[in-house]
């Protein structure tokens, strides 16, 4: 079993409260506009860190994540991009590759409104994290956590770090 904390647009923000809700995580995935390189090295001294580059990323987290991540953690496809869309309204630029792979987990950023949704025609669980960052139009920042384990995506929990 793998216990991932997820995030999203952080903007450049660090907050203390990500060493205590990630403390007993075993990676970090950050579905981006991480915002600096500093902000991403300190994630990567907390944990292992997966993630892409969003759309606010200079040239240096660009070179160093992509613009869209697959890999298979604990017999889970995950598909991990900051511009996603979201079921039934996927954006077209990554729907293609979408539904090419069918990956069983889709993590999208960018709207800073979180939402968890199974989409019934992918056969995919969809998540988005909201914003941890104070930067946007979202009032409260949020965070999920959630384990992986043998081919499932189990105790989910959504995390309210506070007002921006």
């Amino acid at each position: 079993m793998i216990k991932v904390g997820l995030l999203s647009d952080t903007h450049g923000y660090w907050d203390d409260k990500y060493n205590e809700y990630f403390g007993a995580c075993d990676e970090i995935w950050h579905a981006g506009d991480i915002g600096s390189d500093i902000l991403a090295a300190k994630l990567e001294l907390l944990k292992p860190l997966r993630a892409v580059y969003g759309n606010i990323d200079g040239q240096t987290l660009r070179r160093q994540y992509t613009k869209i991540a697959h890999f298979t953690v604990e017999g889970v496809s995950v598909m991990m991009t900051h511009i996603g869309g979201y079921p039934g309204r996927y954006e077209p630029s990554i729907r293609k590759e979408l539904y090419d792979t069918r990956p069983k987990l889709f993590i999208a950023g960018h709207s800073h409104i979180l939402k968890v949704q199974y989409d019934k025609n992918l056969e995919c669980l969809y998540m988005n994290p909201g914003a941890a960052g104070k930067s946007g139009f979202h009032q409260v920042r949020t965070l999920l956590r959630f384990a992986l384990d043998s081919g499932s995506i189990k105790d989910l929990e959504v995390i309210e770090l506070g007002f921006r």
